[in-house]
């Protein structure tokens, strides 16, 4: 009796596996979810979109020995050119993972609640970003790419709704 050929391509697959994790690190960032009021009172808040068409909240690293409150409005600032703002109550934080190369990345992000202050028209986002909008409160979260900002933005709206902000 003959003997069956083996799957074609199985050399391929086996060998495109991921090379082993070499190390771990932990990172932290913080960001904030910005809302303002629009003219006809409707909540509003503001998304970017990442290099990978992600809609997400303007947010990034914490350098060693920096407040994550702190982080948050320098990376507001950053990455959306919004400079009057008030950094208000922590909402909480957001863990995940990631890899990065043969790094594994534990990621622990802050999130604050951020008043657009003054002119929050004048928008100038970083040039890596694909967009920046101020969307109405369900739209942001109908849009949000990562369901555990999206849970942290409407305890946000609780908030902003309690204390008639």
């Amino acid at each position: 009796m003959k003997r069956p050929k083996p799957l074609r391509g199985i050399k391929n697959l086996v060998s495109k596996r991921r090379p082993i994790i070499d190390e771990v690190v932990h990172e932290t960032t913080s960001g904030g979810i910005v809302f303002r009021r629009a003219a006809n009172q409707q909540l509003q808040i503001l998304l970017i979109r990442d290099a990978k068409k992600r809609w997400t909240i303007p947010k990034g690293h914490v350098e060693p020995e920096e407040d994550p409150k702190y982080t948050a409005e320098r990376e507001i600032r950053e990455e959306t050119g919004l400079q009057d703002m008030k950094v208000g109550s922590w909402l909480g934080k957001v863990n995940f993972r990631y890899r990065r190369a043969h790094t594994l990345v534990l990621m622990t992000m802050h999130i604050f609640l951020v008043e657009a202050a003054g002119s929050s028209d004048e928008l100038h986002p970083e040039e890596w970003l694909t967009d920046i909008k101020w969307l109405s409160a369900s739209e942001a979260i109908d849009k949000i790419a990562y369901e555990d900002i999206g849970k942290l933005m409407l305890v946000g709206m609780k908030k902003i709704r309690d204390n008639k902000l």
